[in-house]
C-alpha cells in the first residue's frame, strides 16, 4: 500500500466539551445555533448538510462494526472507516460554521484527506478484478452497509453543493464528499473481495 500522505501541518483544537445533560429546550421551537451563536431554522441548509453528514457518519459506523466482526479479514477496512469517521466530525465543524467565524486552528477538511482517500482507492483497485457492468448492493452484509453510506454521501454532496454555490462552504468539502463516495464504492469491492463473497453484476435481462 503507498505511504498515507501526512495530515494537515498545523494540528487542530481539541474538542472542549463540557455537557451536563443532553436536552436544553432551546430548539422546541425549531431553530438551533451555528457555532458563532446564530440562530438558524433547523430545516436551513447549513442544517440540512451537516444532519446529512452526521447520518453518514452512523452509516459508515455500522459498517464499521460489520467489518470488525468479519473475523480479521476486513480489520484494515475497520480502521480505515474510523478515519472517516473522525474526518466527518471534521466536515461537520466546517459545515456547522459560517465561512467568516471559522478559526485558525478549527478542525476541518483539508486536501490531505482527499489525497489519502485517493491513495486507498488506488491501493484496493490494483487488486480488483475489472468490472464490466454495475454492481447490485448487497454481496455481503458489509458490502450493502457500503453502499447505503456511499448513497446517503451522495445526498451530502448535492446539499453541499448547493451550500457552495451560495457562498456557504470551501470547495473542499464538495471535493472531499466526492471523492468519499467513490471511496465508500471501492470499499464495498473491496469488502467482497475480503470476504470472499460474490459480487452480483447488473443484468438487464433478468429484470
Amino acid at each position: 500500500m503507498p505511504p498515507v500522505p501526512k495530515a494537515a501541518d498545523q494540528p487542530f483544537n481539541e474538542p472542549r466539551l463540557g455537557m451536563s445533560r443532553i436536552y436544553t429546550k432551546t430548539g422546541d421551537k425549531g431553530e438551533t445555533s451555528l457555532v458563532g451563536g446564530q440562530r438558524v431554522p433547523k430545516d436551513d441548509l447549513r442544517i440540512e448538510a451537516y444532519g446529512t453528514v452526521d447520518e453518514l457518519n452512523a452509516f459508515v459506523g455500522l459498517a464499521r462494526a460489520a467489518a470488525l466482526d468479519s473475523h480479521g479479514k476486513a480489520d484494515a477496512l475497520a480502521a480505515s472507516l474510523l478515519r472517516v469517521q473522525h474526518q466527518l466530525f471534521n466536515l461537520g465543524s466546517v459545515l456547522s460554521t459560517l465561512p467568516q467565524d471559522l478559526g485558525p486552528k478549527q478542525p476541518r477538511t483539508t486536501d490531505a484527506d482527499i489525497a489519502w482517500l485517493e491513495s486507498e482507492m488506488d491501493a484496493h483497485t490494483a487488486k480488483l478484478p475489472a468490472l464490466r457492468s454495475f454492481v447490485l448492493p448487497g454481496g455481503s452484509r458489509l458490502n450493502g452497509l457500503l453502499h447505503i453510506a456511499r448513497t446517503v454521501c451522495r445526498r451530502a454532496e448535492r446539499l453541499a453543493v448547493r451550500l457552495h454555490r451560495e457562498g456557504g462552504c470551501g470547495e473542499v468539502e464538495v471535493r472531499y464528499l466526492n471523492r468519499l463516495s467513490d471511496a465508500l464504492f471501492v470499499w464495498s469491492r473491496a469488502a467482497s473481495h475480503d470476504l470472499g463473497a460474490p459480487e452480483t453484476l447488473w443484468e438487464p435481462n433478468k429484470a
